[in-house]
């Protein structure tokens, strides 16, 4: 197809400076804090904080403030309502609704101009990019991207700003000939009620002629049931050109298995990592599950050693002073507005040059009951491996601790497929965060301290049904996986329990 090969080779020559990024890692992003700096300098903050007069990052380490949505949270308000050149010099004109996990409030992040061509649309043109160099036969422009994303609403304080999950400001700014790669049409696709909207785009998506997906998994699978149900037939008959899924937004491999078995076999997987702040990893290299940090994206990184996150003082470092294999907490200051910023996200480097990293998990989505400071990286891998050996699949999984007369860990899963041998996946999910995690080993030794882990299996929908009755389902909108408190626990066992 002539359309496919001509875009194949337009989008490709980002290739080059992608690849200078990858080679002068530290350089590039002393330009960005640069650029940061100087753009910012007029703005209430900058002047605040002096911005005129930083001359490095070290300046800057000394003197601005760390931050937490929650610190900015006043900015953000009078943002919504009209005010301008407080965080960044241009017009605010999108706020991206942020719900993560399933936390009560949801957060409202304002995105400028410059975040969204810069960043999020430039994260969209490298994955295809760096897809279409990996895969030079695909044709991924001779049909349509099934894009599943959130809606829009309405902003209260300023009707002249648009509100929404990102994915739903990235659709409603599409150019026009855009509407022509991507399905569903855009008045389905910014519903904000999401069980009308996912019949209509089963209904829509089911006639058209997709070649790529991308979305959440858990509300992807939700979608590609429903196409199977609706049509009685498998998904590499209703989309016989079907080539691959771009998958983001929480960790893959509890869902893997479930994609193989709806799937096309042969399919191509590519991981991104977007958030409502920003879009900072993608995976360049199909041979590997690390992910490529964006460097020139108008985002500034800073990291916190995971240790340090609740000191008073914690350790502040940037690209230049990272190392392998630790956890860090990633902060960004970005061409949005955001001043370092504390995301939320743990990240772990696996190369130094180029900067490639797994996302190990959430600052605030682990279990440390007694030391054992559990993470979700650790919790997603020994599921997969129990799993595995016990011929199972799994939909869904949250965990929390338990302190009474005894300390344990308790986990809700919800099965695709229910294990072979339960006690055998119990126990294999128990050796493998004992082999993934010494201070969860050494806290398990002997059931000493932390007995051995307490598991409610429960019947498939529980966690949809769940997030429906916090008013959460579709969008960005995710299963916590690991909670230091039991509130999650509690809320689905009471559900079970009615």
């Amino acid at each position: 197809m002539i359309v496919n090969k001509l875009i194949n080779k337009i989008i490709k020559t980002r290739i080059p400076q992608i690849e200078y990024f990858m080679n002068n890692p530290l350089e590039v992003q002393q330009e960005v804090l640069t650029d940061l700096i100087s753009n910012a300098k007029n703005t209430t903050w900058g002047k605040y904080y002096d911005y005129k007069s930083i001359r490095n990052w070290e300046d800057f380490n000394e003197r601005v403030s760390l931050n937490d949505y929650n610190s900015l949270l006043p900015f953000f308000e009078r943002i919504r309502k009209g005010e301008e050149n407080l965080l960044w010099s241009s017009e605010i004109k999108w706020f991206s609704k942020s719900s993560g996990t399933t936390a009560n409030k949801s957060k409202f992040i304002p995105v400028s101009e410059e975040s969204l061509q810069e960043c999020h649309y430039k994260g969209g043109k490298d994955m295809l990019a760096l897809y279409i160099n990996n895969h030079e036969n695909s044709e991924i422009f001779s049909g349509s991207s099934l894009a599943l994303g959130g809606s829009a609403q309405e902003n209260d304080s300023n009707s002249d700003i648009f509100v929404g999950d990102v994915s739903a400001i990235l659709i409603d700014n599409l150019p026009y000939w855009a509407e022509f790669f991507r399905t569903p049409k855009k008045e389905i696709a910014l519903m904000p009620e999401w069980e009308s909207k996912l019949q209509m785009m089963i209904k829509e998506v089911s006639q058209t002629n997709v070649v790529s997906l991308s979305g959440v998994p858990s509300w992807m699978l939700v979608l590609l049931k429903g196409v199977i149900d609706h049509t009685g037939k498998s998904l590499k008959e209703v989309w016989p050109n079907l080539e691959v899924y771009f998958h983001g937004g929480v960790s893959f491999n509890p869902y893997r298995s479930q994609f193989a078995n709806l799937l096309p076999q042969g399919i191509n997987y590519m991981e991104t990592y977007n958030a409502s702040e920003g879009f900072f990893g993608l995976q360049d290299n199909k041979n590997l599950d690390s992910l490529l940090l964006l460097l020139d994206y108008g985002i500034y990184y800073e990291f916190i050693p995971f240790e340090e996150l609740n000191s008073e003082n914690p350790t502040i470092i940037n690209l230049s002073q990272v190392k392998k294999n630790t956890n860090y907490a990633m902060i960004i200051s970005t061409n949005g507005g955001l001043w370092r910023y504390m995301i939320g996200d743990t990240i772990m480097f696996t190369e130094i040059k180029p900067f490639r990293f797994k996302i190990s998990g959430r600052t605030k989505s682990f279990i440390n009951l007694c030391g054992e400071e559990l993470i979700s990286d650790n919790s997603d891998r020994a599921i997969e491996v129990a799993c595995k050996a016990t011929d199972s699949i799994i939909s869904e999984y949250t965990a929390g601790p338990y302190m009474g007369e005894t300390r344990y860990h308790e986990w809700i899963i919800e099965f695709d497929k229910v294990p072979n041998d339960n006690e055998k996946f119990f126990e294999i999910l128990d050796i493998t965060l004992k082999e993934l995690n010494s201070d969860y080993e050494a806290k398990r030794y002997k059931n000493i301290i932390l007995q051995k882990p307490k598991v409610n299996i429960v019947e498939k929908g529980t966690f949809y049904l769940w997030l429906k009755s916090k008013g959460k389902l579709g969008g960005q909108n995710k299963i916590p996986r690991l909670a230091n408190n039991r509130d999650y626990l509690d809320e689905i066992l009471k559900l079970i329990n009615k």
